[in-house]
């Protein structure tokens, strides 16, 4: 089999493959929209191998080499609009459709010139890196820094510039002096074979996106307390632990808090009472705790606030803020109130007897009449 053909086959069989995958990933992604139009573009890309094939097997090269580069455009167009969905740079459906059709009629026009000219080669190559550049900006440019992020926007960044080294080698090397010869020169070779390289590269790389998005999620997912909309035990823990390694000498202090009577306010209200009433306490939490804190639904009626870097008379203070905002909750047929128990700390190995004795404090703000807030007693 000629070389040619070889990476034809594989680039349009790869092409088919993300655009299946594509679709099957928007199934499960958030970016659903932008998923579906990668998939799309793909999927149309692939098409330009078997135009390709009909440029050197028939009697209509011309139209066969328009359809070849139009479903190349076409679908890096449309790559671009699914990356700019994804990056938050969206472009105008009209502006893609226009340059899809503007550089589809230059690529008619430039037909007849002489195909290993520089002036040929620079029209024909330049729409795809305008396209691909286009997107390599939207990447690069977009509020997204993770490390895939850069990575994709730097792959987008080579991919582009390639194709004008793939002028200069049109030059160098040749490409026939027809259309039809192209699939037996040496271009064309290197031509596929580092589209194939590229077109992989690229496509993984969005995937990986893709991918980390619905991990991203389902972590989420099970690290949130679906009522309070707070991180469950496991999520809070999680927090602490993020906060503690960022800070590992307080002072730090924690808070524990409980719904008081809370099991009759299910039996006289009804669970749906309840639930509203973690959810209004939920909703206090996320207003009055600091951004850089952890706050978490431990258990049925059980909350528990992480306060690094912070005194204790301050979390005293917070934890009374809290206190008195839970009583000023509306649209309930009850009044709730909750007890807290406060503990300070000074650094990682103290945070579980901290924990324990905030736990203690909470119990004697119980034992004492519920409705306020305990200070534990330091550790002697």
């Amino acid at each position: 089999m000629n070389g040619v053909l070889f990476f034809l086959a594989v680039n349009w069989v790869v092409g088919l493959c993300f655009s299946a995958l594509f679709a099957v990933v928007s199934t499960r992604s958030r970016s659903r929209t932008a998923a579906l139009w990668l998939a799309s573009g793909f999927g149309i890309a692939s098409l330009s191998a078997v135009f390709e094939l009909l440029i050197a097997y028939t009697d209509f090269p011309r139209v066969s080499a328009l359809g070849a580069f139009a479903s190349v455009v076409a679908g890096m167009a449309l790559l671009r609009v699914g990356v700019g969905e994804l990056y938050g740079k969206t472009l105008d459906k009209r502006v893609g459709v226009a340059f899809v059709l503007v550089t589809a009629i230059g690529s008619d026009l430039i037909y007849d010139l002489p195909r290993s000219s520089a002036l040929h080669a620079i029209l024909y190559q330049t729409p795809f890196a305008l396209a691909v550049l286009s997107s390599a900006f939207a990447v690069l440019s977009s509020r997204r820094r993770l490390a895939v992020d850069k990575f994709l926007g730097g792959l987008m960044l080579v991919t582009g510039l390639q194709f004008f080294a793939k002028a200069g080698l049109t030059v160098l090397v040749g490409t026939g002096s027809t259309a039809k010869d192209y699939i037996s020169t040496n271009y064309a070779l290197i031509s596929q074979s580092s589209t194939a390289i590229l077109m992989v590269a690229v496509g993984l790389t969005l995937l990986a996106v893709l991918v980390l998005e619905i991990m991203a999620d389902q972590q989420h997912e099970s690290e949130q307390d679906a009522l309070s909309d707070l991180p469950n035990r496991r999520g809070f823990e999680r927090r602490v632990q993020s906060l503690m390694a960022a800070s590992p000498e307080g002072p730090h202090a924690v808070i524990v808090c409980d719904l008081d009577h809370f099991k009759s306010v299910n039996d006289t209200y009804g669970h749906h009472v309840g639930d509203l009433v973690i959810q209004g306490f939920g909703k206090v939490l996320r207003n009055y705790a600091p951004a850089i804190s952890a706050t978490g639904r431990t258990g049925g009626e059980e909350f528990a606030v992480f306060l690094p870097n912070t005194p204790v008379d301050v979390a005293l203070s917070l934890a009374q803020t809290f206190r008195q905002a839970a009583t000023t909750m509306e649209d309930l047929p009850v009044r709730p109130t909750a007890s807290f128990g406060v503990a300070a700390f000074a650094s990682g190995p103290d945070l579980q007897d901290a924990f324990r004795r905030a736990d203690m404090a909470l119990y004697e703000a119980k034992n004492a009449g519920r409705d306020r807030v305990k200070l534990a007693i330091s550790r002697g």
